[in-house]
C-alpha cells in the first residue's frame, strides 16, 4: 500500500514538472513570437514601423490545387495574434465565393463572412476603412487575393480568336493611401488572368502616400511573391492621379499602355481584345466594358454595355447607346464608338500617345483629364472605343477619399482648361453653368495651344456634329432637344418584382413584431418593436434581390447605424439582406457586415445593427402571411 502510494506520488511531481516545462517552453516561443505583444485595432495606421528586410517576409503557402499563391498580412487582421505585428505571413484561406447575385435562398452560409463585423476591433477596421479608402477594407481584407469571379462577357466573345502577333503591354497603376490587400488582389488578377508573353511590364507608381511604410511594405511583398515584372516607383513628391500616370508611362518599355486604377480585376481574356484593336490602327484608343466592384460588400456583377458622354458642367457620364447599335447578336461583341471615356481604365499606343501630347500636365491631382484626352483623341485624327468582350471590375468608391493637399478645387482648374484649349466658343457653356469658375486661376496653356495647332487639330464644332451629335445645348429648342433624347435607347425600369415571400419579422420567443415607426411611405422612418398585428407598417416582402420590402413600397437599409426606411434602389449593397430560412436566426446585411438587433426587448424599442452574435436580442423569425 505505501509502495502504490509512493508511485502515486512521484507520478504527480513527474507530470507537474513535465506540464511546467511544457508551459515555460510554450511561453518563450510565444515571446520570441510576439505572442505577447498587445494587439493592433486597424492597420491603416501603417503608423508603426515596416518590415526592415525580406527576412521579416515569409512567402506565402503554394495551393496545391491550383498553384497559385496566397498570401495575407498579419497587421490587416487584429483578430490574428500567432506572429508579430510587422511580418507578412503565411495564412492558408479558403477560398470565399462572392457572386454577383445568389440563386435561390439568401443564406448566410452561402456567402461566408467577409464582411462580418465579429468584434470591436473589425467594426473600427471597417469604419477607418469607408474614411480612409472610400470603401469596405474589412470585407477586401478577408477576401482572397485570387477569388473566381463571374464571366460577364458576351457568350459569343468566347468564340473570338486573336492574332498571334500582338503588342506587349505596359500596365500601368498610380496608387495613393491605397488599401494593401485590393491593390495587391488587383495585380495578381492580371498576373493570374494575362497570357505572360504580351504583358511586358506592371508599373506601380506610388504617388507619394502618406501612410507610413506603405511603400516599403508593398516592395517587400513584390520582392517575396510577385513575378519580376512586377516594378515600384515613387514619385519624389505628391503629382495626383495626372503627372503620376505621365511618370509611370515615361518608365514604360511595352508598344501600348495600359491604365488601370488600384481597386480593379480583371477578368477572363481582358487584354487580347484591346490590343487586338490597338493593333489594327494605332490611332484608337479602347477601353473595356467597366464591371461593378460593390464598395460595400466587394460582390462582382456585370455592367450594361453605355457610352461615355458629358454634361455642359464638363462632368462625365454614362448614357445609353444609339438607337439601333444592338440590333443583332452579334453586335454585342462589336467595338463601340464613344464620345468620352470614364478615364480610370483605357488602354493606348505608346507612341500615339507621346505623339498626341501624353496628359495635360498643368492639370493638379485628379479631375477632367478624362474629358480633355477624349476631346483631344477625336479633334486630332483619333477615335475611342469600347470593346465590349474585355471586362474588367472596378470598386466605385462611397466617397472620393482625398482632394488637393492645398485645398484647391483641381476640378474647376482644370476643366477650365480643357474648356480654354480645346471647346473654342462653346466654353460659354462650361462658364454659364459654373459662373465660380470666371476669377479661378488656371495656369498656363500656350504650350497645350500650341500642340493643337501643331496637331492640326479639329474644332469643337466638328466634334459635337460628327462624334456627338446626341448633346443637347442649352440654345436647342424645344422640338430639338426631344429629336436628341429619341435617338438615344430609353432606360427600361421594371417595377415588377419577384417576391419570394410575405412576412411578418418577430423577435424570437416575444410577440414583438418588427414596424416603422411612422407611415409605410416616409423615408428614414426609424425601425420599431411593436405587438404582432396583420397590419401594413408590419408586412415585409422579400425579393429575389434580398430586399425587405414594408407594405411592397419602402425598402430596409443599413445606411447608418440604425435601420431605416428608404427608397428601393435594387443596387443590393444596404438593401441586401441574407438569413437561415428557419426560427430563431440572424438577419445578416452585407454592406454593414452586422445583423438586425435591439438595444433591449421592449415594446417601441428602437431596431438597431449590432454585431452578429445568437443572444436573445438578435434572432428573429419569419412568419410567414398572406396579403
Amino acid at each position: 500500500m505505501e509502495k502504490r502510494y509512493t508511485y502515486f506520488c512521484i507520478g504527480i511531481i513527474v507530470a507537474s514538472v513535465t506540464w511546467a516545462v511544457s508551459l515555460y517552453l510554450y511561453w518563450r516561443l510565444n515571446s520570441e513570437n510576439g505572442l505577447h505583444k498587445p494587439q493592433s485595432t486597424f492597420y491603416p495606421s501603417f503608423h508603426r514601423a515596416a518590415p526592415n528586410s525580406l527576412n521579416d517576409v515569409i512567402i506565402p503557402y503554394e495551393d496545391d490545387d491550383k498553384k497559385r499563391f496566397r498570401a495575407k498580412k498579419k497587421y490587416f487582421d487584429p483578430l490574428l495574434n500567432s506572429i508579430s505585428d510587422n511580418d507578412i505571413v503565411r495564412q492558408k484561406l479558403k477560398p470565399v465565393p462572392v457572386k454577383g447575385r445568389f440563386s435561390g435562398k439568401n443564406n448566410i452560409d452561402e456567402i461566408g463572412d467577409i464582411g462580418l463585423v465579429k468584434n470591436a476591433a473589425d467594426l473600427k477596421f471597417r469604419e477607418e476603412g469607408y474614411k480612409l479608402h472610400g470603401f469596405n477594407a474589412l470585407a477586401s481584407k478577408n477576401l482572397d487575393y485570387h477569388r473566381d469571379i463571374p464571366d460577364t462577357r458576351h457568350k459569343l466573345c468566347k468564340n473570338l480568336k486573336y492574332s498571334k502577333d500582338l503588342p506587349t503591354a505596359s500596365i500601368i497603376i498610380c496608387f495613393y493611401n491605397e488599401q494593401f490587400d485590393t491593390l495587391i488582389r488587383s495585380v495578381h488578377s492580371i498576373l493570374d488572368r494575362t497570357p505572360p508573353n504580351l504583358l511586358q511590364e506592371i508599373i506601380l507608381v506610388n504617388d507619394y502616400s502618406d501612410i507610413d511604410g506603405l511603400n516599403d511594405t508593398v516592395n517587400l511583398y513584390i520582392q517575396a511573391n510577385l513575378n519580376p515584372k512586377v516594378k515600384l516607383y515613387s514619385t519624389p513628391r505628391r503629382e495626383g492621379l495626372i503627372r503620376a500616370r505621365i511618370f509611370g508611362a515615361d518608365k514604360a518599355t511595352g508598344e501600348v499602355l495600359v491604365f488601370l486604377d488600384s481597386h480593379i480585376e480583371v477578368n477572363k481574356v481582358w487584354l487580347e481584345p484591346l490590343l487586338d484593336r490597338i493593333n489594327g490602327n494605332s490611332t484608337r484608343v479602347v477601353t473595356p466594358i467597366i464591371d461593378i466592384i460593390n464598395a460595400d460588400t466587394f460582390q462582382y456583377s456585370a455592367s450594361p454595355i453605355v457610352r461615355g458622354g458629358f454634361n455642359w458642367g464638363l462632368h462625365f457620364k454614362w448614357e445609353n447607346l444609339r438607337v439601333g447599335t444592338l440590333s443583332t447578336e452579334e453586335d454585342f461583341i462589336k467595338p463601340i464608338i464613344s464620345p468620352t471615356m470614364a478615364g480610370g481604365l483605357f488602354a493606348m499606343d505608346r507612341q500615339y500617345f507621346i505623339h498626341l501630347g501624353k496628359y495635360d500636365a498643368g492639370m493638379n491631382i485628379w479631375g477632367g483629364e478624362n474629358l480633355e484626352l477624349s476631346f483631344r483623341v477625336w479633334q486630332c485624327g483619333g477615335s475611342i472605343e469600347i470593346i465590349p468582350c474585355s471586362r474588367i471590375g472596378h470598386v466605385f468608391r462611397k466617397r472620393r477619399p482625398y482632394g488637393s493637399p492645398d485645398g484647391e478645387d483641381t476640378m474647376i482648374r482644370n476643366s477650365l482648361r480643357v474648356a480654354y484649349v480645346w471647346m473654342d466658343d462653346y466654353k460659354k457653356y462650361y462658364l454659364k453653368q459654373r459662373p465660380e469658375a470666371e476669377n479661378v486661376f488656371y495656369g498656363d496653356i500656350s504650350s497645350r495651344v500650341e500642340l493643337r495647332r501643331s496637331l492640326n487639330c479639329k474644332p469643337f464644332s466638328w466634334y459635337l456634329e460628327n462624334v456627338y451629335p446626341e448633346l443637347t445645348l442649352p440654345s436647342d429648342s424645344k422640338k430639338v432637344v426631344e429629336t436628341k433624347l429619341n435617338s438615344l435607347y430609353q432606360s427600361k425600369h421594371s417595377r415588377n418584382q419577384n417576391y419570394l415571400g410575405h412576412y411578418q419579422i418577430r423577435l424570437s420567443n416575444s410577440n414583438l413584431c418588427i414596424a416603422s415607426e411612422k407611415d409605410v411611405k416616409t423615408k428614414g422612418s426609424r425601425l420599431i418593436l411593436k405587438t404582432c398585428l396583420r397590419v401594413k407598417n408590419q408586412m415585409w416582402s422579400e425579393t429575389d434581390k434580398g430586399e425587405l420590402r414594408l407594405a411592397q413600397y419602402l425598402c430596409l437599409d443599413a445606411e447608418s447605424q440604425m435601420p431605416r426606411l428608404g427608397k428601393c434602389h435594387e443596387m443590393g449593397g444596404t438593401q441586401e439582406w441574407k438569413h437561415k430560412y428557419s426560427n430563431k436566426m440572424a438577419i445578416y446585411n452585407l454592406a454593414s457586415g452586422t445583423c438586425l438587433s435591439v438595444a433591449e426587448i421592449l415594446l417601441n424599442a428602437y431596431v438597431i445593427l449590432d454585431i452578429c452574435s445568437s443572444n436573445a436580442r438578435s434572432q428573429w423569425d419569419f412568419v410567414s402571411i398572406d396579403i
